[in-house]
């Protein structure tokens, strides 16, 4: 056993025994350690030495980090099958991981780095809200803290009422979906970014209900006040659960505060997220069930 180690290790021409580094180590080794690492860093292993680098390049590497019906994806960015079968499995989730517009720009898709899973935005351009054309009401205004450039801000309604459908198909997993939302009107002057809460109110009488319901049946419900103004919050609506990468599943939800016994406004609807359960990049308030 003594000299089965001093082979492995290697002995110097002195005689004393040279100790194997990361340097020693093969391309095929290095490669089994990246298939347990996230995305990122792999990436940064990369830099390490010859054969982590080499390894980062394998396509049965960053095959384990895409999702399961990736070639599906593919496809919508514009890839044809030919393309898609001749690029690197590397390439191909760098592709996927920058956002993918579709819907003329209105929606988009890309993946999470770090574990692969397919997020999605919907902007409120791809939402039916109540009264959006009337001016009196709603006003469409440009923004740079969204990432769509635009949100839709509420001035003063009686019935509130934003609705929206996805139909997609998303790898198996589960998933949580929600509204992205801002009490007050903010801007930038001088440099500072500031937030006018004059057209606030309404909010603190009745909460807000929120609805999710799939194509296979599941549904969730919730209500709460929106609060916190000045602030971006990512408004939990429900989970669901994509049984199969191969399908597409439909989702209709709904945010509606709809008592006509008195007014709301000062709120801005930026856009609807869903992310894989658990992935939560902002502040997130759950509602109550």
């Amino acid at each position: 056993m003594g000299a089965g180690a001093s082979d492995l290790a290697g002995v110097e021409p002195s005689g004393k025994v040279a100790r194997a580094g990361l340097g020693d180590l093969s391309e095929l080794c290095a490669a089994e350690v990246l298939l347990h690492l996230d995305a990122p860093d792999i990436c940064r292993l990369a830099r390490l030495n010859r054969a982590f680098r080499g390894a980062a390049a394998a396509d049965f590497v960053w095959e384990t980090k895409l999702p399961g019906n990736y070639g599906h994806l593919l496809h919508l960015v514009g890839a044809d099958a030919k393309e898609g079968g001749e690029m690197g499995k590397k390439d191909i989730f760098a592709r996927l991981a920058k956002p993918v517009p579709f819907d003329d720009g209105k929606r988009e898709f890309w993946l999470e780095k770090s574990k692969g899973g397919v997020c999605m935005a919907l902007s409120s351009k791809a939402l039916i809200i109540t009264g959006i054309d009337d001016r009196r009401y709603w006003v469409n205004m440009p923004t740079t803290e969204s990432r769509f450039h635009s949100i839709a801000y509420l001035q003063q309604i009686w019935w509130f009422e934003v609705v929206g459908e996805v139909d997609f198909c998303f790898p198996a997993g589960t998933y949580s979906l929600y509204f992205r939302l801002h009490l007050g009107k903010s801007s930038t002057r001088f440099g500072r970014r500031t937030c006018s809460s004059e057209q606030i109110h309404g909010w603190d009488k009745k909460p807000v209900r929120f609805q999710l319901s799939t194509s296979d049946g599941q549904h969730a419900v919730s209500q709460c006040y929106l609060d916190e103004p000045g602030s971006w919050i990512l408004y939990h609506v429900g989970d669901f659960v994509a049984s199969s990468s191969g399908e597409a599943i439909k989702l209709k939800f709904s945010l509606a505060q709809i008592d006509c016994t008195h007014t709301k406004g000062g709120l801005c609807v930026d856009s609807v997220l869903i992310y894989p359960k658990g992935f939560e990049p902002e502040r997130v308030i759950r509602a109550q069930k």
